[in-house]
C-alpha cells in the first residue's frame, strides 16, 4: 500500500512509502509524514550539490553521513536526537534515531545503516512501543536494491525487509502508524567522490 506513490524529483529519491499500520488517531500525521519527506529531499551529495549523485563502485560508499545530515534538518525542526525511551519496565532498549514527542507520546524515525538484522530490530521496537502506548508512529528510512549494490556491504535494504511487512500489518494496535520509506539516488557519477565510511570523515568533508 503506498501512501502518496512513486515520487520523482530531484536529490534522493522516495520510490516507495509503504504503509503497514494506520489505525485509529494519531495526531499530526499527515504533517509528520510530509515534513519527513521534505528532509529526505534535503539530503544531497556531494555537498552543496543540486541532486544526489552517488559514485558506482561497488560497495563504496558509506551510510552514516547521509543518514547525519538528514538527521542535522530533523534537529532544527525541534526533533530529538538519539532518544532511549522506556518502552516496558523492563526494557529500556537501544536509542531511537530520532523522536518527536505528540501529546505525551512518541513518533519515531529510523535510518538504516547497519545490516538487515538491525532493519528487523527497528520495526519490532517501534511495533512493541506502539502495542504498549509508549509510541505513537514510525518511520523506518531504507536505500532501494539498486542503490544498495554501491553502499557499504550488508546493509539493510527495503527489497531484503519486505517479505516480512505482512507479518507487522498483522498486528493489533489500536492507534498507531508506521511504515517504511524507500530512498534512491538521483543519478550515477563515476566523478562524484566516495561518501565517506563511518563518521570521522564526513566532518572532514563538511570544513
Amino acid at each position: 500500500m503506498s501512501l502518496f506513490g512513486k515520487q520523482w524529483r530531484l536529490w534522493i529519491r522516495i520510490t516507495n512509502h509503504e504503509i503497514l499500520v494506520k489505525t485509529g488517531t494519531v495526531p499530526n500525521l499527515y504533517s509528520i509524514i510530509k515534513e519527513v519527506e521534505a528532509v529526505i529531499k534535503m539530503v544531497v551529495w556531494p555537498l552543496k550539490n543540486d541532486n544526489f549523485a552517488i559514485n558506482p563502485t561497488r560497495k563504496g560508499n558509506g551510510v552514516k553521513p547521509i543518514k547525519n545530515e538528514c538527521m542535522e534538518h530533523l534537529k532544527l525542526n525541534g526533533w530529538h536526537l538519539e532518544k532511549r525511551l522506556t518502552i516496558k519496565a523492563d526494557m529500556k532498549p537501544g536509542p531511537l534515531d530520532a523522536v518527536k514527542m505528540i501529546g505525551g507520546k512518541a513518533f519515531a524515525l529510523e535510518w538504516e545503516t547497519e545490516n538487515i538484522s538491525s532493519s528487523h530490530r527497528a520495526i519490532n521496537k517501534m511495533v512493541l512501543g506502539m502495542l504498549e502506548r509508549v509510541i505513537i508512529g514510525g518511520i523506518l528510512i531504507l536505500p532501494s536494491r539498486a542503490m544498495y549494490n554501491y553502499l557499504t556491504d550488508r546493509v539493510g535494504n527495503f527489497q531484503e525487509l519486505k517479505p516480512y511487512f505482512s507479518a507487522w500489518k498483522s498486528f493489533n494496535i489500536k492507534d498507531g502508524f508506521l511504515s517504511v520509506i524507500e530512498i534512491e539516488h538521483d543519478t550515477i557519477d563515476a566523478s562524484s567522490p566516495l561518501i565517506p565510511k563511518g563518521t570521522d570523515g564526513w566532518a572532514e568533508v563538511k570544513k
